[in-house]
């Protein structure tokens, strides 16, 4: 039977097709098709063409993501704010085989051609790569600019929803498996704090701040004189009006500025807490070089950030956090920040992998934005609350798995001449 003359498939059919073990989760297509177990707590929904087109057109976490971000795609029995259970039945037991060319093109002629014309992305995603280019160079002040504004001026009031009081966007350390989310945050201020060997009267630097908790902390509890500086104008304003409600004006600061742009020198200490994921691999030499050239002789430098779990591979993320959440972000394997920090002059005496600590942070960013989803939507797009759950579930998953980590690496300014002050041994 030639290919013409084939019955057409159903969409599940057609995705039927493509899977190496079936679908796990219920699927049901707006043809009226289904696949997948039917008494499946979890159920996925193609509700209409353009969802299909998004599906074809971009395979993979693109085209779910713009289905879904779209609401042409529903998710159910599990709440948008944390599809974890969906994301771990998709992500562990999905599995797709590579089909002949005649079943290809039979899947293609039944689900249509004219789907294959992809349609307008939805307005919460990024520019493409190909037109990033052309508004910069990669990592250059100005495009570094626009990715973190695309990121982090949200609203800051969503930001306060989603990672509670602490306003803290990066992993937090648990003391103890229940910990409070804001109990392990200060937690990990205090840990860096400790690593960082901080006394009174200690200036630090910390490059790539958020909305300056580590250098509140580091000036409330360590009576340390901290700068922070931000690309963020709301992370900027933000810190700054904490700092002053605080009352730490005369000990903290926080600049909305780009790290180089940092003219002080000779800092007893240097945080970098979620900072290296933006700069790009290949500028990692000179921004330890940079850190190196502003920390003061037997000064140390704590670099804190999310590792691939080996040193091979491409180090761009994934296209749906590339074009929804951190355009430009960049990974590489905890081996590789260690040999750029060495190589800058950095010698290395501490590493620590905290993924576990991810996950459990992760998990609390997500009951936060569930138990405040109507609130957010107050503040953002639906499109962008759903973007904020896939996201923290699906790195909850990654974290969990081991596909990714997070790393401190610390660092010591070590003269010349060899001569050490650090202690034999550590107890941070």
């Amino acid at each position: 039977m030639s290919i013409a003359s084939e019955p057409r498939l159903t969409i599940a059919e057609a995705f039927d097709r493509l899977l190496r073990d079936g679908m796990p989760i219920r699927f049901e297509a707006f043809d009226g098709s289904a696949l997948g177990p039917e008494d499946s707590r979890l159920r996925l929904r193609l509700l209409n063409e353009r969802g299909l087109s998004y599906l074809m057109t971009a395979p993979g976490d693109l085209g779910f993501a713009r289905a879904y971000v779209s609401g042409d795609l529903e998710v159910e029995g599990v709440h948008p704010g944390d599809p974890y259970d969906i994301m771990q039945a998709l992500m562990s037991r999905l599995r797709f085989r590579v089909p002949s060319a005649p079943e290809m093109l039979q899947i293609v002629r039944s689900l249509g051609f004219g789907n294959l014309k992809p349609p307008t992305p939805p307005a919460e995603e990024h520019l493409p790569k190909w037109r990033r280019a052309l508004e910069g160079l990669r990592h250059s002040k100005d495009r570094d600019a626009g990715a973190i504004e695309h990121h982090y001026d949200v609203s800051n009031r969503f930001y306060e929803l989603v990672l509670g009081p602490s306003m803290t966007y990066t992993c937090a350390v648990f003391p103890k498996a229940d910990a409070s989310l804001e109990e392990a945050q200060a937690e990990k201020y205090d840990l860096v704090c400790r690593k960082l060997d901080l006394k009174p009267g200690d200036r630090l630097l910390d490059m790539g701040c958020g909305w300056g908790g580590m250098v509140r902390h580091a000036a409330r509890h360590y009576g340390v004189r901290a700068l922070g500086v931000t690309l963020s104008r709301e992370q900027a304003q933000w810190a700054q009006a904490a700092i002053e409600r605080e009352g730490l004006s005369d000990l903290a600061e926080v600049r909305f500025s780009d790290y180089r742009d940092v003219a002080e020198s000779g800092f007893d200490a240097i945080s970098s807490i979620g900072m290296t994921e933006h700069i790009g691999v290949r500028n990692y030499g000179d921004y330890f070089a940079f850190a190196r050239s502003k920390v003061k002789p037997d000064g140390r430098m704590l670099n804190h950030c999310i590792t691939r779990r080996d040193n091979r591979g491409k180090a761009t993320a994934g296209q749906f956090i590339d074009r929804y959440v951190f355009p430009d972000g960049e990974l590489a394997g905890s081996g590789t920040i260690v040999t750029a920090m060495q190589d800058a002059g950095f010698e290395v005496r501490h590493a620590e992998n905290l993924r576990d600590h991810y996950a459990l942070t992760l998990t609390a960013w997500c009951q936060n934005l569930v138990d405040h989803w109507d609130e957010a939507l107050e503040e953002v797009s639906v499109g962008r609350a759903k973007v904020w759950g896939l996201y923290m579930a699906g790195s909850r998953l990654a974290f969990e798995r081991n596909e990714i980590q997070l790393t401190h690496v610390l660092g010591v300014n070590t003269p010349a001449d060899g001569r050490s002050s650090y202690p034999l041994r550590v107890d941070f």
